[in-house]
């Protein structure tokens, strides 16, 4: 069985970056008296929320089965899965034989209603007939004429067209094969409508995600490319039995042709839920679920301070921390496998410390 494809959550791609931010270059720590050469970088305060990752099935935002009203011998299915139609198009028809006996049969009895009638009407007009006789003839023409219509308006319906211009996703009845009336015989996708990924969210990331967040996908089928997306709907009531609000993301294919059930991993950024210091992911040392460790640059700049961080969520290349560090507190980002709690530090720019 195929894995899915998953974008990685926080503390997990935080184990990653460090452990593969550990290099065996670095030479062992000296003594405390020496100061060793440290880049520095100032953390950021700014308002922002912890992504929210789902995984769903990629589908088209309108599929429709087309069947047959009516039962019958499918005469010819003209088209194959994966094929695009156009609006109006032919798709599949019913023998003509059977419905066409019956529009027939409907045209006769109305004609022969509308004879009877006539000769009631002339009978009435001479007080030969009763007036009970023509109000029976006068419902007799017009049942015979209801039948009729339901008959032309089936035989309409013994011809599947395409709805709107789409692809064919699948095909379900072979030809000469026997069909009852509503039995599947194609499912279209209209692609004009474009493509949605559902996703199932537990309550707590159903109350964050909003209509208009932006979000990214993976695909096992296109490995290393992320498609952009935006959530369309939150569902207003959980599923029934799963206890989970579906969300459907619009998925940019990017001009890409993409095949209706796909499993996607979505990463969806939340709007703003509280305010994080942020620094550079180089900054941590250590991970311990949602805590880190960093060294801190102390007022004087001469030394550094190791501290214990709560780390909230990852963001590209720098990692938000809800506790530890203040706006505007330094953090070391290069150097600090180096250093001991308390050591001299001397702050270099990255050319400096290349060049040493």
């Amino acid at each position: 069985m195929t894995a899915s494809p998953r974008l990685l959550p926080p503390f997990t791609l935080l184990a990653a970056t460090l452990l593969a931010g550990c290099s065996t270059g670095d030479a062992a720590p000296r003594p405390a008296t020496e100061a060793i050469p440290v880049e520095v970088a100032a953390a950021e305060e700014r308002a922002a929320s912890a992504p929210v990752f789902a995984s769903g099935l990629l589908a088209g935002k309108e599929e429709v089965t087309l069947a047959f009203k009516i039962g019958g011998v499918v005469q010819q299915a003209r088209v194959e899965s994966g094929q695009h139609v156009s609006a109006g198009e032919v798709l599949a028809e019913l023998s003509p034989t059977e419905i066409g006996a019956e529009v027939e049969k409907a045209r006769q009895g109305r004609d022969k209603a509308a004879r009877d009638l006539e000769r009631v009407k002339a009978l009435y007009r001479d007080s030969v007939a009763t007036l009970e006789q023509l109000q029976d003839a006068t419902t007799g023409f017009d049942v015979a004429a209801s039948t009729l219509r339901i008959a032309e308006f089936n035989r309409q319906y013994a011809v599947i067209r395409a709805p709107f211009a789409g692809t064919v996703l699948r095909r379900s009845v072979e030809a000469n094969q026997l069909v009852a009336p509503g039995q599947a015989v194609l499912t279209l996708r209209h692609d004009a409508a474009g493509l949605v990924l559902r996703v199932g969210l537990p309550d707590r990331d159903a109350v964050r995600v909003a209509v208009g967040d932006r979000a990214r996908v993976a695909f096992n089928a296109f490995p290393g490319e992320r498609f952009s997306a935006r959530v369309l709907r939150v569902a207003a009531a959980a599923t029934a039995g799963a206890g989970t609000y579906e969300a459907e993301l619009a998925v940019d294919p990017r001009s890409r042709p993409v095949a209706s059930g796909l499993i996607g991993a979505a990463e969806i950024a939340a709007r703003a839920s509280g305010t994080y210091a942020f620094v550079p992911v180089g900054a941590l040392i250590e991970a311990d679920a949602d805590s880190a460790t960093v060294f801190v640059l102390a007022a004087s700049g001469e030394r550094a301070e190791r501290r214990r961080v709560k780390v909230a969520f990852l963001d590209g290349a720098q990692v938000a921390l809800a506790a530890g560090v203040a706006r505007g507190e330094r953090v070391v980002v290069e150097g600090a496998s180096r250093l001991v709690d308390g050591g001299a530090v001397r702050v270099v720019s990255a050319a400096e410390r290349g060049a040493k």
